[in-house]
């Protein structure tokens, strides 16, 4: 059986056998990836993505960063003076919302935003939303967003936390996006703070968890 990418521990498999895909759950942290015969290749994910409708237009997405902002980044407010919005899409909504806050926002997404501005820079906030449930190496992505971190800086994250049941797993919405490979659960977070020189200071159910940069560079 294959390990955990977190934590690397024994793991489960689970079989969605309508349509012929096998995921592994970790028995220590819980998170849940994708077996990688199954990813959809670049194309694929890019066709997806571009199907997306994300934008000031669609009042429903625009109220749910307003209620990400103020759940998750308005306690820190006065600490922050700049922010990378990491993953931002076609259309980045939160770095304009954030912006209307007086921040300084740069972006960044694979497809839509591909220039990495972030490089030898450092921000007092990063966010990621709806992001780390499309990465195969969930590790090394949080480890170059504490690298682009200044000294007690905030990465803040939104993606949905998965049942601790097989078959709500199965059975859930979130998980039959072709896109979503990685599902973490609070404590898979709390492991990867620790490897990467972050402390986990909120955990706000089902889908945010805020960090907090602590010590040195990690390389």
């Amino acid at each position: 059986m294959f390990q955990c990418k977190i934590c690397n521990s024994t793991t489960s498999k689970m079989s969605d056998n309508k349509k012929n895909l096998d995921y592994y759950r970790c028995q220590n942290c819980g998170f849940i990836y994708l077996d990688n015969a199954y990813m959809v290749d670049k194309e694929r994910e890019k066709a997806h993505y571009d199907k997306h409708e994300n934008s000031f237009e669609s009042l429903g997405y625009v109220e749910m960063f307003e209620k990400f902002i103020a759940k998750a980044i308005e306690p820190y407010l006065k600490t922050i003076e700049s922010a990378l919005e990491f993953g931002c899409g076609s259309g980045p909504v939160l770095a304009e919302l954030l912006r209307h806050r007086g921040l300084s926002v740069d972006q960044y997404d694979l497809y839509y935003f591909p220039k990495k501005v972030y490089e030898g820079k450092q921000y007092d906030l990063i966010t990621s939303t709806e992001v780390f449930e499309h990465l195969k190496n969930p590790i090394s992505i949080l480890t170059t967003l504490v690298n682009s971190l200044n000294s007690d800086g905030y990465i803040v994250l939104m993606t949905q936390f998965p049942s601790a049941e097989d078959k709500e797993f199965l059975d859930w919405w979130y998980r039959r996006d072709i896109t979503h490979i990685s599902f973490f659960t609070p404590k898979s977070f709390e492991i990867m703070a620790e490897k990467v020189g972050l402390n986990v200071i909120q955990i706000i159910k089902p889908n945010i968890v805020v960090f907090q940069k602590q010590g040195k560079k990690i390389n």
